[in-house]
């Protein structure tokens, strides 16, 4: 369990604790150390939810940290809480691993590969320090840079299969497309960004995505990524968009699910959780990431060359892109967005504006699975679907309600699918294809009806099986086919709760 919270709470003359600094999965950037200040693998592999300090610098704004009693007591944090509410003391990735995460031994071996990679990529890349547009190519594995550059050159297609990149970047899609973005839009130069302090940054968003979640991990956050990528390309955006939007937006992307805990707001809440009585109840999840994403920007000091009014105001807008993810706002966003397209009063050379169509932007591809060819779509939606299920286990291990959605005995892959692209996908990618009446937004709607379809009819398949797979009780022939009318009738009337399109949400 991971604990935040705002400083000044250390106070500034009083050194920093060595037992946190020198505490589990902990990692202490300091300027002794090497040019990309790489950490130990094994520290790596046990980075998520550490504090980092520069020894040089004590008033860091944001603490990130495991539930360690002896740092909390001293933060102001109220240890004998933990105990009077069980469900603070859920580890969910733990609880997930027992749950069943797919085969075993497979997630252990998948991360020496990647740390052997990060080794190999800080490396190399301390030869090519200096030769901006080299480094997005030779960060990736020998064996597979010719098929990744391949991939990198039509990142701009709809069609961008984030899977196969991810596995020929070795599992840093995030980091690798992330950094080829913001070269290719010549922003590092633009904003004068310290390449060390870029890419570790980086790789500490990766990090602190995790990987044990099914669907909010790096590889959703790389596919969003991609996706803002398209529609920030779109030419209504492309003629209007500064470099500080681009900039923006790619970031929010980027970072809009950092530290995701594969529950959505509802369970903290009704868990009391921590986050939930930080955040009071609002925006939970969607607050967590942006201060989480603020953290890491503070720790590397990606932008603290810059004012300190123009850090805050960037952290600010960040914040703003990313809180419009709260899938439980998407009405008031709607509201609004069909508001300005009926008045016709957008002006996207107002700053507020371009604004507010980056938070468009950003909703739309942060659920955009739908829209996507159906072999991808396919794959992003069994995921989400793994994720709420897995939800559903831990609710009913703990003798919780179960969520909606999350019952795996009573939901299928289909009818959540149905449901979230009828009464939430459709809404909004319709509004943004008045926006930007496209190809691209044609394609997105086509391919979500083509999808749309293609559940219902897996959905009719299922139900058909499982009908003429229910053993017959009857006596007679007479009596048998009676009895089999009887039950097409029942299904007829009653059925339609097996088939019912359930009004689920997808938490973002």
């Amino acid at each position: 369990m991971e604990v935040c919270y705002q400083l000044p709470v250390l106070p500034l003359d009083r050194p920093v604790p060595k037992h946190v600094l020198s505490r589990r999965g902990a990692i202490s950037f300091s300027s002794s150390s090497s040019l990309f200040g790489a950490p130990d693998p094994r520290q790596l592999s046990q980075r998520r939810g550490a504090i980092s300090y520069d020894s040089s610098d004590q008033t860091a704004l944001y603490i990130r940290m495991l539930g360690d009693v002896r740092v909390r007591s001293q933060v102001g944090f109220e240890p004998e809480r933990r105990s009077s509410h069980p469900y603070l003391c859920i580890d969910f990735r733990t609880l997930h691993a027992r749950l069943g995460c797919g085969s075993p031994g497979s997630d252990p071996e998948r991360r020496v590969h990647r740390l052997l990679s990060f080794q190999r990529y800080l490396h190399s890349s301390r030869l090519l320090r200096g030769i901006p547009q080299q480094i997005p190519l030779h960060i990736l594995d020998e064996d597979y840079t010719g098929q990744a550059r391949c991939m990198l050159e039509k990142v701009g297609n709809w069609n961008f299969d984030i899977f196969l990149f991810d596995r020929l970047t070795n599992g840093n899609s995030l980091i690798t497309l992330t950094f080829h973005l913001l070269n290719q839009y010549g922003l590092v130069e633009l904003f004068q960004l310290d390449m060390v302090k870029l890419w570790r940054f980086l790789v500490m968003v990766q990090e602190d995505y995790h990987s044990n979640n099914p669907y909010h991990n790096a590889v959703h956050a790389a596919d969003v990524t991609q996706a803002m990528y398209c529609y920030m390309q779109e030419p209504m955006l492309a003629r209007s968009l500064t470099s500080y939007d681009i900039l923006l937006g790619l970031l929010a992307a980027a970072t809009h699910d950092l530290d995701h805990p594969g529950v959505n707001q509802p369970f903290l809440i009704k868990t009391d959780h921590y986050l939930a009585t930080l955040y009071r109840n609002t925006s939970v999840l969607e607050n967590h990431h942006w201060k989480s994403a603020v953290g890491l920007l503070r720790e590397t000091g990606l932008f603290s060359h810059l004012p300190a009014e123009d850090r805050l105001s960037m952290e600010r807008e960040l914040g703003s892109l990313i809180l419009a993810t709260d899938i439980s706002k998407q009405n008031d966003y709607l509201s609004r967005f069909r508001l300005h397209l009926d008045q016709e009063n957008l002006c996207l050379s107002s700053a507020s504006h371009r604004h507010f169509i980056l938070q468009m932007a950003l909703k739309c591809a942060d659920i955009c699975n739908p829209c996507r060819p159906w072999e991808l779509s396919k794959q992003w939606s069994e995921k989400v679907t793994e994720e709420f299920f897995k939800q559903g286990d831990i609710e009913k291990k703990h003798k919780l309600e179960v969520s909606p959605v999350c019952n795996r005995e009573n939901n299928t892959v289909g009818n959540i699918q149905i449901g979230f692209m009828s009464y939430v996908a459709e809404p909004l990618f319709a509004e943004w294809a008045r926006f930007s009446d496209t190809r691209l937004s044609q394609t997105m709607l086509g391919h979500m009806g083509l999808n749309k379809a293609s559940w219902g009819g897996l959905q009719q398949e299922q139900t058909t099986v499982s009908e003429e797979a229910e053993p017959s009780t009857a006596g007679t022939d007479a009596e048998d086919g009676a009895a089999r009318r009887n039950d097409n009738t029942a299904t007829g009337a009653g059925g339609t709760s097996s088939k019912e399109i359930p009004q689920g949400s997808r938490e973002s």
